[in-house]
């Protein structure tokens, strides 16, 4: 390779969520000596641990829930599933991923690995090395990334050990409980459930399993988890489908409050409006007039149905039945007046560009969502609903349950 292309530095799209860059990273792309032996030990990352493995013989009984029992194997199986999918992320993980790329930025024994890299691939063009340069980059981030959460993992095994008590403790009374009540999910339903996991992530059932394997967990303890959740949502839905009545008046709140928080209109106002034009020369004499004018008619008020003869009395005012408005039609600071107004309420008089106004609030109707939406909050309040009682349900399961920890 030619001296000019001898410094290049690598991208970093795989850090890019992290916030970390490979500007420090600089790999040398000249021709390197033969490796040495031993080029093993010139890794700037320890070699990949081994995903954590169930104990061996793990079969002792570990908790007895109603006579039936959890195994030390089941414990640790949890524990392993509940670390793989805890992972890593937050700030504190952005930190110390960055820290650790700095150390193999700045690690000599990086670049060596690359030169290594090039001479083994036998690379002669700028392009060439540049592509292999981007692929050893990509991998040095890949194997970073992962290190880390294995080692998040280890350190947090022991608070995994026990979600994963708790967890096996809820399920056995759950299925005890869907097994006095009938419920049986069958070994296709949960099969069928593990399908569409690996189909959403691409794969197919055996790549997934071999996935899962890999991280030290059988397959079997995913199936179990789902059937014990799928027990449960029947379960519930036998025992409290009755008691979860759900009014229109609580669909209404809720689909006011999130059209309120989007910035939405939630009702349409029954607006009426007198208008005084500005002719000629809008100075403030004209104004100050017009507004006095406005405000008088303001004053003979006596309702909405007095709104057009008011108009008519003044001779040039002209009166408009603006029917039912959505607020967000109107500028402020008038439409917050409007939509602060009482039904029956005439407002101060309003400057506009070229004339006074004077608006009055007859009445106001909530704008329904449509049925879709509607839908939507309905299932959400009762399915809030099912989890509380759920909730209850399991508590009380726990309660009147003999629980043995050995």
């Amino acid at each position: 390779m030619q001296s000019s292309a001898a410094r290049r530095r690598p991208t970093a799209s795989a850090l890019a969520a992290l916030g970390l860059g490979a500007a420090s990273l600089c790999v040398t792309a000249a021709s390197a000596a033969p490796p040495a032996k031993g080029r093993q030990a010139a890794a700037a990352q320890p070699a990949a641990e081994a995903p954590d493995q169930p104990v061996k013989g793990g079969q002792a009984i570990m908790i007895l829930v109603n006579d039936e029992p959890i195994t030390a194997y089941e414990i640790e199986q949890r524990a392993l599933f509940i670390a793989a999918n805890a992972g890593g992320s937050g700030a504190e993980f952005k930190a110390r991923a960055e820290a650790r790329w700095a150390q193999i930025a700045k690690d000599p024994r990086t670049n060596e690995r690359f030169q290594n890299l090039l001479r083994d691939k036998n690379v002669k063009t700028k392009e060439e090395a540049l592509a292999l340069q981007k692929q050893f980059v990509t991998g040095l981030q890949r194997d970073m990334i992962e290190q880390l959460r294995r080692e998040s993992r280890s350190t947090r095994l022991p608070q995994f050990r026990k979600e994963a008590q708790e967890e096996l403790i809820e399920e056995r009374l759950k299925l005890q409980e869907a097994k006095r009540l009938g419920v049986d999910i069958s070994e296709d339903e949960a099969k069928r459930m593990l399908k569409g996991i690996a189909e959403r992530n691409k794969m197919t059932e055996e790549q997934f399993a071999l996935q899962v394997k890999g991280q030290g967990i059988d397959i079997s303890t995913m199936r179990e988890r789902f059937k014990v959740q799928s027990a449960w949502r029947e379960v519930i839905r036998r025992r409290f489908s009755a008691q979860i009545s759900i009014t229109q008046g609580e669909i209404d709140r809720l689909v006011t409050a999130s059209a309120t928080d989007a910035g939405e209109d939630t009702v349409e106002l029954q607006v009426q409006k007198i208008t005084l034009a500005m002719t000629g020369k809008a100075d403030q004499t004209v104004m100050a007039k017009r507004f006095a004018e406005a405000d008088g008619l303001r004053r003979k008020f006596g309702g909405c149905k007095t709104m057009a003869a008011l108009a008519k009395d003044a001779g040039d005012a002209r009166f408009e039945d603006m029917k039912f408005i959505r607020p967000s039609s109107i500028p402020e600071p008038t439409r917050s007046m409007l939509l602060s107004a009482k039904d029956g309420d005439v407002l101060p008089p309003a400057t506009a560009a070229t004339s006074i106004e004077v608006y009055a609030v007859c009445s106001r109707r909530p704008i329904r969502a449509d049925d879709k939406q509607r839908e939507r909050v309905q299932a959400d309040l009762a399915q809030k609903e099912f989890e509380l009682l759920a909730k209850r349900h399991l508590r009380d399961l726990r309660q009147d349950a003999h629980i043995e920890l050995r």
